[in-house]
């Protein structure tokens, strides 16, 4: 247990309100970030139009430090007294206060990941409730993962004790996460089963159901679920690689911050990409099996099941029927359902069921053999009409499809999922740019879960409020609704979050993980 006697400890920590759980901390600190941008954006505006504006480094500061605001180094007493804020230049206060939010973040994780252990885990009420392998479904590994967030604090806060001035935080971070943070990649990838099974003893279990409600209605909790306590690990990972990001974004060329911040960027990259892909292996290949017992094969039985197959996007669509004539339009059975399912890979054209649980597959192609052909202007009769051409299906010879789905995004979707080189275009200062206003949750397997203050640049936009995007820090794509995000509208705000983006992946030498698939791209990159 840590020391109640240690400045940043928790137990006594001047910047964070007793009460203050890592969730409530991870929500404001991203709505701050989302607000400066708003204001650096209208004064940039200021600054095109020659008025005597705040300049960045001073605005993020100034953007902080209100009542809404997370605590600042800068506003610490002893900070304060010591004279060191008329010493220091404004980017040097500005390094300070990101090596300083990493701290004071981790010490909150580390509160909430406490009220999980000693309210839940060892509530002998909860425990009494549940047999041994369901508590360790719930819970994993979550005492290995607290072990290792409390070494960590500890050694950054032995670490600001040294001095008022921070001198590092990075080397930690990189020293825990090459020792200690394989913790994390293991509590992650079980968390795919963590989930189901909450949700199975929650259903089947009257008792445990009752001792949950319980504590989730206790004051400690704060209101927040019993769940938002069990993904904290994952999204804690990845959001200290974005405090360290954030450090590498600040400090200066070619020195040692710049260094150790690189390196550590690195590691808990390759982390969070460990956790990434372990999750999805797991899931793909549980959604293969799922998939793989619906099908009837009408003919040529095509196997589904394999390690380098996952699903892009499955669906039902009209396929229309006959040529595209007047006579055919106006004949009784314009068209009829068929069920798309798209790997990777792999293409199954399907007939579902009438109790719609199997689907007879009625043909079958490989994705490289798809082509695709937007009918739009053609008249309203083709409305959200495109054609699929199989270039050699499974009988090894040319078919076409003309497919109707229900909407404009629908078919421009089916479109980008079924195109497997669909032409690139260039990114510059100028394209179109968004951020987050708020978290969404992917709902099909084409979408992309973003979180609040995620950049992103724009690829196709639909006019009934869908976007397909890049996720700027990481380079993961997807579709997600206009209404959880707002465009950056300044060219020289777009340009700054780019260049940012920019030095975090030159530093990686281009990178190698999939945070870094913009270095590998090149700068500015081609879509």
């Amino acid at each position: 247990m840590l020391s109640s006697f240690c400045l940043f400890s928790f137990y006594f920590v001047p910047f964070v309100p007793p009460a203050f759980l890592y969730q409530e901390y991870r929500d404001t600190s991203k709505q701050q970030e989302i607000e400066q941008r708003r204001q650096q954006e209208g004064l940039t505006y200021g600054v095109s139009a020659g008025l005597g504006v705040t300049s960045p480094p001073a605005l993020q500061l100034q953007l902080r430090n209100n009542s809404r605001s997370l605590s600042l180094w800068q506003n610490l007493e002893v900070v304060q007294q010591s004279g060191l804020l008329t010493q220091l230049q404004q980017r040097e206060i500005i390094i300070q206060e990101a090596m300083f939010e990493l701290v004071t973040s981790e010490a909150s994780y580390y509160k909430s990941l406490e009220v999980l252990e000693t309210h839940f885990l060892k509530n002998p009420v909860l425990v009494n409730t549940l047999s041994q392998s369901d508590m360790h479904f719930l819970f994993s590994n979550i005492e290995e993962v607290m072990k290792a967030s409390e070494r960590f604090l500890m050694d950054l806060e032995n670490r600001i004790e040294q001095s008022l001035q921070i001198s590092e935080v990075c080397d930690i971070v990189h020293h825990h996460a090459v020792k200690h943070f394989h913790v994390f990649i293991t509590y992650v990838i079980n968390q795919v089963y963590q989930e189901k099974n909450y949700r199975r003893i929650l259903q089947g279990n009257q008792l445990f159901r009752e001792a949950m409600a319980q504590l989730e209605n206790h004051p400690c909790v704060r209101g927040l679920s019993f769940t938002s306590f069990l993904i904290l690990p994952f999204q804690r990972i990845t959001r200290l690689k974005m405090l360290v990001q954030n450090i590498l974004k600040k400090a200066e060329e070619n020195s040692e911050i710049e260094a150790n911040a690189i390196k550590a960027h690195q590691q808990l990259e390759q982390i969070v990409k460990e956790c990434n892909e372990g999750v999805r292996k797991m899931s793909r290949t549980e959604e293969l099996i799922s998939i793989e017992k619906t099908l009837e094969f009408k003919s040529k039985s095509v196997p589904v099941i394999s390690h380098s197959r996952w699903l892009l996007k499955k669906g039902e669509v009209q396929q229309m029927a006959g040529p595209k004539s007047t006579r055919t339009m106006r004949s009784k059975k314009l068209h009829h359902p068929v069920y798309l399912f798209l790997f990777n890979n792999l293409l199954l054209i399907t007939k579902r069921s009438s109790s719609g649980e199997k689907y007879q597959v009625l043909d079958s192609s490989t994705r490289a053999m798809l082509r695709t052909e937007d009918l739009e202007d053609q008249g309203q009769m083709l409305a959200n009409v495109f054609n699929l051409k199989l270039l050699e299906n499974q009988e090894e010879r040319p078919v076409n499809y003309m497919l109707k789905t229900s909407s404009m995004s629908d078919k421009l979707r089916w479109i980008c999922a079924l195109t497997p080189n669909r032409r690139t275009r260039f990114m510059s200062t100028t394209s179109p740019q968004v951020q987050c206003i708020q978290s969404y949750s992917s709902q099909e397997p084409d979408e992309l879960s973003i979180e609040m203050a995620d950049l992103l640049n724009i690829l196709e936009r639909t006019d009934d409020g869908w976007m397909m995007g890049e996720r700027l820090h990481d380079g993961e794509r997807g579709w997600f609704p206009c209404r959880v995000v707002e465009e950056i509208q300044n060219q020289e705000v777009r340009a700054q979050n780019l260049r940012e983006c920019q030095r975090i992946h030159l530093a990686h030498g281009g990178g190698a993980s999939s945070g870094a698939r913009l270095g590998s791209r090149g700068f500015p990159r081609q879509y």
